[in-house]
């Protein structure tokens, strides 16, 4: 038997409820026909359902019919609870769309946009045909006529015979071919053509007499299949989170539908949270199971941090939910009542329905919470009197804003207070209106744990993040992670967390923001006397309109306009229409404000000052945190590459990336025009994370290339090097030992001469690293961390001495390289550009600035030795770099030692040097 999962959709009072109550009945999964307006439906399961009259919270029901096991899921018809509605519809295989005979109205185009958004194929019951008035034929076309400019397929009417099989075939070219051929589309193709949301069936009948529903039952059954929704065909478990709810006891019910494997009870689930008991619900009563398959739903008890669209395991990630709430209301208390313990009572709403977004304001002390419109102030002041005995009533409602950027800008986060780290870089680029938040990463798996990965983009859709201008959630972005770094002993969950929020902040500080407010789709029917008073107030509003529809006396108008400005119209309407017009409200999505400047006056908001989210990062420097301004943490940041990974041209802060106070000479290398020469080409010369460079891939025949490079094809060459065997052939032992005695000479590691000059030091980078034994065996496994070691090495060595360090690397084989600069930490690292060897740059740059400084370069290279001397340069082997970098840990130790005035013990001092040994090696 095939399982499916079907949600039923519609506008308010078109008998979403009654058709769910007659689908159970009329398949003899209940024995009794409930009604809507006697307050017995089988769904409406809550007081307030009944009591009203309609559906509030999405129920679950199970039925089944032929060959199909469906479960159910009735949602909320009521605008104010669309939201509820929505987060179902990630887990949905199919969709029911009821249409009353009326035909459609603006909500129900709200719900086709989303069922065309989560790609839901749909079957359509057009309801109440049994009342007077209803004309199968017009509706029909008109259903055809508001909704087919939606969507890309066809109404096609499957009640009885159906004779539209051309109509069908028309939709897809193989069905084209098949029907050319035959006459007919066989049951296959007309399943795949639903299934692909290219054909969708209407059905006509009168759910409340059971009319036309045993045929629609049939249809289901004939012409569905068995969905792959949200899987990716993995037998490891995976499911969709929909909705948090409790029971009457109180238990928390995490309510999901399982898309691959299995679920079991004790399962270990986010690796911490137990599952204790699986519940099969279907209205109010519910089956205790032992494991859940897929394309089951389920209620599990026993998790406490999950979250409507969390995907747990090997599920596919679902879509940010398109309907908000447009007002914000300030809750007030009864006096007496402690306003901040109240928050903390209601604040599981928040689990239980989202998009209440009920927050605490610091600045005034009080709760606000952001409602879709007057029903639901009323129903979310019931549930706090039924669950807290709290009356509650809501101030003036104001309107929520957005913000969004107009321009791609490049966000970086680090959070390394001691013993945390976590380095997010994120490439922040405008998505489409009413696009929500898109999240991916171009980070191999190489550079950055996929676990890590999923984590900083989770951390991405988890909260709001506010806005630079007024601190208004931002929407309407796409974040790609381009950039990261873990630490393998110190990083922790929270701590890509701190550097994920940080990293979104300090994009949005350099990218241009604008403020987006809410729209209202309208449709508005007056008098063709009042259309002129319309129109003005159309144009009056800054609404966006179709010429208006004439029939009879009465005009239609089409369009959407601000909230702001159509909060109160309904009234005035009312008023000069004298009760014969009427205007429907649905919410439309958001764009550019109207007012923008007017609205930023009014928030008065200061990004800088926000203490929940700051633009600034944390570093660590001897033992300590300290905190780096967000437009200098670029220069701090440890990721210095991307991968060649595109980056856009007018990307606004990537050009910046380099350190502005490098010194000149190095700038005249690496200009800015050849920057955006490279970055346009989206090719990067260094993969400072991963293994190897961009083209770099045959990593053993590489480092052969470089070893021959420098000191020949012979055999035994990183021990010829460490030797120093290469220095003793190319000079003699007078000239050794002269320059051995002038390195000595670095007592406090400084040359002390008698002409102070501004001091070089320039390191052949894989010179040293095959030198030095740890980092060449560190080399071989993976050779950008025994890069990222050196630099770390290097970095400690320079806080001891004076002048710069520059340490060379070689990237002469990337294609298209134009070159590298940057500043880590308190070195320069240069990568050259295409076709120079790292040689042939200290060679250069030997030439350029060896007679006015005081320039000394560490390197074993025989030949690059005999020109570094001509050029007027000191010079050191990579061995006895090492050896002074050695001196460097052993006078740290002393210094320490002795500053602690002869205090510290031998176990002290071994603790200490141990220390250091670790940082260096």
């Amino acid at each position: 038997m095939k399982k499916l999962v079907i949600g039923i959709l519609a506008h308010v009072d078109a008998g979403k409820t009654t058709l769910s109550e007659s689908m159970l009945f009329v398949s003899g999964n209940i024995r009794k026909l409930g009604r809507v307006d006697h307050g017995d439906a089988f769904l409406d399961t809550f007081q307030l359902e009944r009591d009203r009259g309609i559906t509030i919270f999405s129920k679950q029901a199970i039925l089944k019919y032929g060959d199909t096991s469906i479960t159910l899921l009735d949602t909320p018809g009521h605008v104010d609870f669309s939201a509820e509605m929505e987060r179902t519809l990630q887990v949905l295989d199919y969709g029911i769309l009821v249409v009353s005979k009326e035909g459609v109205s603006g909500h129900t185009k709200t719900l086709w946009k989303l069922l065309k958004q989560y790609n839901i194929p749909t079957f359509i019951f057009v309801n109440k045909m049994d009342q007077e008035g209803a004309d199968r034929e017009w509706i029909l076309n008109n259903i055809c006529s508001q909704l087919e400019g939606l969507s890309q397929g066809k109404f096609i009417d499957f009640s009885g015979e159906i004779k539209e099989v051309e109509n069908m075939a028309m939709t897809d070219e193989n069905a084209m071919e098949e029907y050319l051929q035959d006459s007919v589309l066989s049951l296959d193709t007309i399943k795949r053509l639903i299934c692909e949301r290219r054909v969708y069936p209407v059905c006509f009948g009168a759910a409340l007499k059971g009319e036309g529903v045993t045929e629609f039952l049939e249809i289901l059954d004939k012409y569905t299949v068995v969905s792959e929704k949200g899987s990716i065909g993995s037998e490891q478990l995976g499911a969709i989170v929909f909705k948090i709810s409790r029971d009457e006891q109180g238990n928390r019910l995490t309510h999901l539908k399982v898309t691959s494997g299995k679920l079991r009870v004790k399962d270990i689930v986010n690796e911490k949270e137990k599952v204790n008991q699986i519940r099969i619900y279907s209205g109010t009563k519910f089956e205790v199971v032992d494991e859940a398959i897929k394309g089951d739903v389920c209620a599990v008890t026993g998790l406490n941090e999950t979250y409507a669209g969390m995907i747990i395991g090997n599920a596919k990630a679902g879509i940010a939910p398109i309907l908000e709430p447009v007002l914000n209301y300030t809750m007030i208390l009864p006096e007496g009542v402690d306003t901040l313990a109240t928050y903390m009572k209601i604040k599981q709403l928040s689990e239980e329905q989202p998009e209440l977004h009920i927050n605490w304001n610091d600045k005034y002390s009080e709760i606000q919470v952001k409602l879709m419109g007057q029903i639901q102030i009323e129903i979310l002041q019931s549930l706090i009197k039924e669950r807290f005995d709290i009356d509650v009533s809501f101030g003036a409602g104001h309107i929520v804003y957005k913000e969004t950027i107009s321009t791609p800008a490049i966000g970086i986060g680090h959070f390394e207070p001691l013993r945390h780290y976590a380095e997010v870089h994120l490439l922040m680029e405008p998505g489409k209106r009413g696009s929500g938040i898109k999240v991916q990463s171009a980070v191999s798996e190489d550079v950055l744990n996929k676990n890590w990965q999923k984590l900083i983009l989770s951390h991405i859709t988890e909260a709001t993040h506010p806005g630079v201008l007024t601190g208004s959630g931002v929407t309407d972005i796409v974040f790609t992670l381009i950039g990261g770094r873990a630490h393998n002993k110190h990083t922790e969950g929270g701590d890509f967390r701190q550097a994920t929020y940080r990293a979104v902040r300090n994009g949005l500080m350099y990218g241009e923001s604008k403020v987006l407010e809410p729209y209202y789709d309208f449709r508005l029917e007056i008098p063709t006397t009042n259309l002129g008073r319309a129109l003005m107030d159309m144009d009056r509003m800054g609404a966006k309109y179709e010429p208006a529809q004439i029939s009879m006396d009465m005009a239609t108008i089409c369009g959407m306009a601000p909230v702001f400005c159509m909060e109160n119209y309904g009234n005035e309407v009312i008023s000069y229409a004298k009760g014969v017009g009427h205007i429907e409200l649905n919410f439309g999505g958001y764009d550019t404000c109207h007012n923008e400047e007017e609205v930023i006056l009014q928030y008065n908001y200061d990004p800088l000052s926000d203490a929940n989210r700051s633009p600034s990062s944390v570093f660590c420097a001897q033992g300590a945190g300290y905190i780096v301004e967000w437009d200098e943490v670029r220069k701090h940041a440890h990721v210095t590459d991307y991968f060649g990974i595109h980056i856009p041209d007018d990307c606004k802060n990537y050009l910046s990336r380099s350190s502005k106070d490098i010194t000149d000479f190095l700038e005249n290398e690496f200009d800015e025009s050849n920057k955006k020469n490279k970055y346009k080409n989206g090719i990067t010369s260094h993969n400072k994370d991963g293994e190897t460079y961009q083209n770099f891939v045959a990593m053993n025949k590489e480092l052969e290339e470089i070893f021959v490079r420098t000191y020949g094809p012979q055999k035994n060459l990183v021990d010829r090097a460490r030797s120093g065997s290469i220095f003793h052939e190319t000079y003699t032992k007078s000239d050794k030992k002269n320059t051995k005695t002038k390195i000595d000479k670095y007592d406090d590691y400084a040359l002390k001469e008698k002409k102070k000059l501004p001091k070089y030091l320039l390191v052949d980078g894989y010179n040293v690293i095959f030198a030095w034994e740890e980092l060449s065996q560190l080399a071989r496994v993976n050779i950008g961390a025994a890069r990222d070691k050196l630099m770390d090495i290097l970095s400690n060595y320079q806080g001891m001495r004076e002048g710069t360090l520059i340490l060379v690397f070689d990237a002469y084989k990337v294609p298209g390289n134009v070159g590298e600069l940057i500043k880590y930490q308190n070195i320069n690292v240069v990568y050259t550009k295409e076709a120079e060897t790292a040689d042939a740059y200290i060679e250069k740059l030997s030439h350029k600035i060896g007679k006015n400084n005081d320039v000394t370069v560490a390197t074993s290279d025989g030949l690059e030795q005999i020109i570094i001397r001509g050029a007027g340069c000191k010079l050191m082997s990579s061995m006895e770099l090492y050896e002074d970098v050695q001196r460097v840990n052993e006078h740290i130790s002393e210094k320490y030692v002795l500053s602690t005035s002869g205090r510290t013990s031998n176990v002290g001092r071994d603790l200490i040097k141990e220390k250091i040994d670790e940082t260096l090696n």
